[in-house]
């Protein structure tokens, strides 16, 4: 069977290496060119890191039971990849916008979104969930790639913003740029070929970052690419980075550098975060009828989660601080449960209020023939009650 690592006939490692400053056992390394920007990430930043990777971690797990017991259409689980989503976002400005894809779980509860409220969307409840200008967090995207094109359009207003107000200088506290997070599969879409196009030809600052969890639902990293997926920014003129995406500490580093490059003003930036899906594509989805036991347990060894802790083991945290974590990452879990089977489904009626920002006159006959089919129901109702 062919796995994830099983190398394409050609294929190449190719030539960038792989920025890894967290080793699988904890310890940590040096790479000079990103040390400088994780210099100030305190023993306490790592802490708060994995408290809330372990949060995410049983929310996932819980939004996993939820969707078996029927009380979800669909979960997404993100298990496995928490430090790619973690590490970036702790590395990005909260004046950036981000547009997710549909895996961001943990990314989306690092911008301050209330995970309940994503639920809402799993739950078939609410077709976003947040606003998306309180948290420079854009709505999820379940059509592959199409956030892409989106956040590069995005990205070129903001850069036409910035030249128009010529008081906004660029590097700047006032400047902006746009981060957009696809998967290995999504890469191989038109949309994201397109967009790097426009990006590279506008010098849009956009950060591409690719979270390579190995397969595209079935289909291994190894069919899609002959070459690590960094290598393609080389093609459309810009810099591309390879980094373990399971060390947190790696990840935040060079998303910090590229970040602090965009905002120069120095065009995009392609990451490819190379991690690992542990759990199934979606709740829909058999990961046994495509992926060998060793390769999962293989992967379960490079946990990013439990590489964190043994690094902060090393660095002395004790065990009172992992028992408390583990307790409140489980009184979260249970706060979504809750939240879950107490939500109340909307009034149907609320859909005709979001087709329009204004009233519009053909809605409203719609809205009253609605009503009416509706109350044909309550009648036939009535009338057999009489019989």
């Amino acid at each position: 069977m062919e796995t994830a690592e099983t190398p394409h006939p050609g294929a190449t490692e190719g030539r960038l290496n792989r920025v890894t400053i967290l080793d699988e056992n904890g310890h940590r390394g040096s790479d000079p060119d990103f040390d400088p920007y994780i210099e100030n990430v305190t023993l306490e930043d790592l802490k708060g890191s994995y408290a809330n990777m372990l949060k995410v971690r049983r929310f996932d797990d819980e939004a996993t039971s939820l969707q078996r017991q029927g009380k979800l259409a669909l979960w997404v689980p993100s298990k496995g990849q928490e430090a790619a989503q973690i590490g970036s976002a702790r590395a990005i400005p909260e004046r950036d916008y981000i547009f997710p894809s549909y895996r961001e779980h943990a990314l989306a509860f690092e911008r301050g979104v209330d995970l309940k409220d994503l639920m809402r969307i799993f739950r078939g409840y609410s077709p976003g969930g947040w606003n998306p200008k309180e948290h420079n967090f854009n709505l999820y995207s379940f059509v592959l790639a199409s956030q892409i094109p989106h956040a590069v359009g995005y990205a070129m207003g903001q850069k036409l913003d910035q030249h128009v107000n010529k008081e906004i200088a660029q590097g700047s506290e006032e400047s902006s740029a746009t981060v957009v997070y696809f998967g290995d599969g999504s890469s191989t879409q038109g949309e994201a070929h397109e967009s790097m196009v426009f990006a590279a030809s506008y010098d849009a600052p956009v950060l591409f970052f690719i979270q390579n969890n190995k397969w595209a639902i079935s289909v291994p990293f190894s069919t899609q690419s002959r070459l690590p997926l960094a290598e393609r920014a080389a093609g459309y003129g810009f810099e591309g980075i390879r980094v373990d995406g399971n060390d947190i500490l790696g990840v935040q580093a060079v998303t910090a550098y590229a970040m602090e490059k965009i905002h120069r003003g120095e065009g995009p930036v392609l990451i490819e975060a190379e991690t690992y899906r542990l759990g199934a594509h979606t709740t829909a989805d058999d990961p046994t009828k495509y992926r060998t036991r060793d390769e999962e347990d293989e992967w379960t060894t490079k946990d990013p989660l439990v590489r964190l802790e043994k690094h902060l083991r090393l660095e002395g945290v004790d065990d009172a601080f992992f028992e408390e974590a583990n307790a409140e990452a489980k009184e979260y879990g249970a706060s979504i449960r809750e939240a879950v089977l107490a939500m109340e489904p909307p009034e149907f009626d609320h859909a005709f209020e979001n087709v329009y920002a204004e009233e519009n006159a053909l809605v409203e006959q719609e809205r009253a023939w609605f009503h009416e089919y509706e109350a044909g129901f309550d009648e036939a109702e009535t009338q057999e009650g009489g019989r």
